[in-house]
Parts: C-alpha cells; sequence; structure tokens
C-alpha cells in the first residue's frame, strides 16, 4: 500500500504523448499487483489456463507493455528483492487481511452476490515465485529490460532516476517520493483506471515547505510499510506537527531514526545494464498460447506490434533502443 500523502501531494495531469521517448523505472510488484487485481472476471475470478494457474499478470504485462511502447515509453521494470525487517509486520498483516478477504469472497459467491465477490476478490491477490519467474521471462521474450532489486524496488527505481539512466518512477505509492526520486508517474499502467499524473519531488518540497528529510518524518507518523502510524495523525495534522518542530515530543511505539534509515540508506546495486533486446515472437507464442493458453492471432499481433514500434522511425534510433 505504501505511505498515504493524497491528502497534501498533488499530481499535475500529463498524457502519455509527455512521456514519449523517456524511460521510466517501473515498480514492477506494484504493478503486477494492479494487474491480479483489476484484470478479473465480473465474480472476481482471475483470468486462468487450463491447469487453474493464474495468468491475469502475464496478460497486463503484454498488452500494457505493448501498448506503452507503442507510444514511445520505455519501460524498465524492477523487481523486489529482500524486504527490509520492518516490513514483515505488514507483510503479516497483509496476509491474513487476504485470509479474510477470501473468505468473504467465497461466501458472497456462493450467495450470488456478484458485486461484493468482486469487491473482496480484488484483495485476495497473490504473487507467486513462479509467476514471478514467468513474468520476467514474458518480459525478457518481448526485449523489454528487468533489473532485480537487493531490496525495495522503489529504492532502486528512485536510484536509477537519480543518476539519470530513468527519467522517472512509476507506482501508485507515494514511497519512491521518500527514497528521493526526482518524479513519479501515477496512473501509468492502469489503462483506462484513473487519470496519470506527475508529481515532482522539489516543487512539492517547496510548495510544503518541507526538506526531503522532514518529509520522511511525516510519512512515518502518517504510518508507512515499515511502521504503524500515530493513533489520530493522518497527513494534514503530520504536515502541521513537522512544521512546527514538534515531531519529537509525539509518543511512539517504534525506532523512529530506524524508520527513517530505511528511506535514507536503503540498498541499492548500480549493477544492472538497461539493454534493450529484441522480440522473440516464437518464445512468447510458446508461452503464452501454447502453454498459457492465450489467443493466438492476439500473441502473433502483440508481437507485430512490439517489432513495429521498436522500428518505428518516430521513436529514437535504432541504436538508442538496443
Amino acid at each position: 500500500m505504501g505511505v498515504n500523502l493524497r491528502d497534501i501531494i498533488v499530481q499535475r495531469p500529463i498524457d502519455f504523448a509527455d512521456l514519449s521517448g523517456k524511460t521510466i523505472a517501473v515498480d514492477a510488484l506494484n504493478t503486477i499487483y494492479q494487474f491480479l487485481a483489476t484484470i478479473r472476471q465480473p465474480d472476481g475470478t482471475p483470468l486462468m489456463n487450463v491447469r487453474g494457474e493464474v495468468t491475469s499478470h502475464l496478460s497486463g504485462l503484454l498488452y500494457r507493455t505493448t501498448n506503452l511502447i507503442r507510444m514511445g515509453i520505455k519501460p524498465v521494470y524492477v523487481f523486489d528483492g529482500k524486504p527490509p525487517d520492518l516490513k514483515y509486520k505488514t507483510l503479516k498483516a497483509r496476509s491474513d487481511a487476504k485470509k479474510h478477504a477470501q473468505e468473504e469472497w467465497d461466501r458472497a459467491k456462493a450467495e450470488g452476490r456478484i458485486e461484493d465477490a468482486a469487491k473482496y476478490a480484488k484483495r485476495t491477490s497473490r504473487l507467486t515465485e513462479q509467476m514471478l519467474a514467468d513474468g520476467k521471462r514474458l518480459l525478457g521474450l518481448m526485449g523489454v529490460p528487468w533489473i532485480q532489486a537487493p531490496a525495495e524496488g522503489e529504492a532502486q527505481c528512485t536510484f536509477m532516476a537519480q543518476r539519470g539512466d530513468a527519467w522517472a518512477v512509476s507506482s501508485q505509492d507515494y514511497d519512491s517520493l521518500l527514497f528521493g526520486a526526482p518524479r513519479l508517474v501515477r496512473g501509468l499502467t492502469l489503462s483506462g483506471k484513473m487519470e496519470m499524473g506527475i508529481v515532482e519531488l522539489q516543487p512539492t518540497l517547496a510548495s510544503l515547505g518541507l526538506s526531503r528529510e522532514q518529509l520522511i518524518d511525516l510519512a512515518i507518523l502518517v504510518g508507512t510499510d515499515f511502521n504503524e502510524g500515530v493513533y489520530g495523525i493522518g497527513p494534514k495534522k503530520a504536515l502541521k506537527a513537522v512544521k512546527e518542530g514538534k515531531v519529537g515530543e509525539i509518543h511512539v511505539d517504534f525506532d523512529f531514526d530506524a524508520v527513517r534509515r530505511v528511506f535514507l540508506e536503503h540498498p541499492t546495486t548500480a549493477e544492472y545494464n538497461i539493454q534493450w533486446g529484441r522480440v522473440d515472437s516464437a518464445g512468447m507464442f510458446e508461452l503464452l498460447a501454447a502453454q498459457n493458453g492465450f489467443s493466438e492471432e492476439r500473441v502473433k499481433k502483440a508481437a507485430g506490434d512490439l517489432e513495429a514500434a521498436y522500428r518505428s522511425s518516430s521513436q529514437q534510433s535504432l541504436d538508442k533502443w538496443f
């Protein structure tokens, strides 16, 4: 979920043309969970192959990524590594919530409450190691680079943006701003679901009258993936407390400095290579159509669209793509 700063951070609307020719570091797990939550049947059942294995993530990666590339946008997917120890409590809570949602989903389906079923189904998404492996394999077959982060994917995305290897970070969460991302694009991978917008770090800090370190303190008071927030304090109250220098007066039941260090000293790696490959149409067909029951014609069309996009003279020259 990430930290909730929606009430105090304003994003500026943008469209896809504004991102044409730009490399965007995409928080892969955040994006794949979006696909798992939204690409479902009316009763909430995800897309599956004949073996009953979920394929919603592959559908999202294939079609959404293809569309982005057709528009001249160059996504680089960054996958999470080992989560910080402080995150395990959050992960356990999420797991428990998914179990409860599964029970409610089953009950709603049994009682014929389709709208309720769809609502609860979105909260049950689980990402397995096999799903991750297949997602990485598909991206490789599509010629799209992906990077394995040592820890949080958003921290690695931020590192890449700070070095100039990516123009912005794409995520629905605001955490990348806390890690120091110069730009955050929201809504990039949610086709038709919400207005796409951009948040720029320095103008945001200036408008709030905060330093990045103060923004981190504000977020910690509200609650992050690495700590529970302070009861009764939302973004606006936290902003007031930070600006008035009263953070130290607020009682917390966690190690404030340890959470700060997650954002200020997070592990990243410079050992990556953003290299655009070539489309392996046969490999895409084998993985998607032969193994997972995707429409043969749609897979062929997606592969053709990718090849055409990479060749397109309206985009950057081939030596910049490959």
